[in-house]
């Protein structure tokens, strides 16, 4: 079963763009999508460039999949499992959200 963790209004979160939030000591990299009426979590630790920094990215998308591309090595993640398109050997943790009664919530899992 999941815990799901209230975070914010989603009136609070920036169109095509993301922030940072602290869930349970974790940073969490927050973006929403409002043309696809979608949210992703991520954690915000860049591997490559070994900074919390993948909320400042930029959002896209690698043949239909959204992704986001770290704002210092450009590296691209999918926001769906976290893999990294240029590197298979590294992906970045993904985490369940939702949005209910107009409120973000984020599931860390295990």
């Amino acid at each position: 079963m999941s815990n799901w963790i209230d975070i914010c209004p989603l009136d609070d979160l920036q169109p095509d763009s993301g922030v940072c939030a602290l869930v349970e000591d974790k940073q969490v990299a927050i973006f929403y999508m409002p043309k696809d009426n979608a949210v992703f979590a991520v954690n915000n630790y860049d591997p490559f460039g070994k900074v919390h920094v993948l909320s400042r990215g930029l959002l896209g998308d690698i043949k239909g999949e959204p992704m986001i591309a770290s704002p210092l090595y450009k590296q691209h993640f999918s926001l769906l499992t976290g893999q990294c398109f240029e590197d298979e050997s590294v992906c970045i943790p993904v985490y369940a959200v939702r949005i209910e009664d107009k409120r973000v919530s984020v599931s860390l899992g295990e």
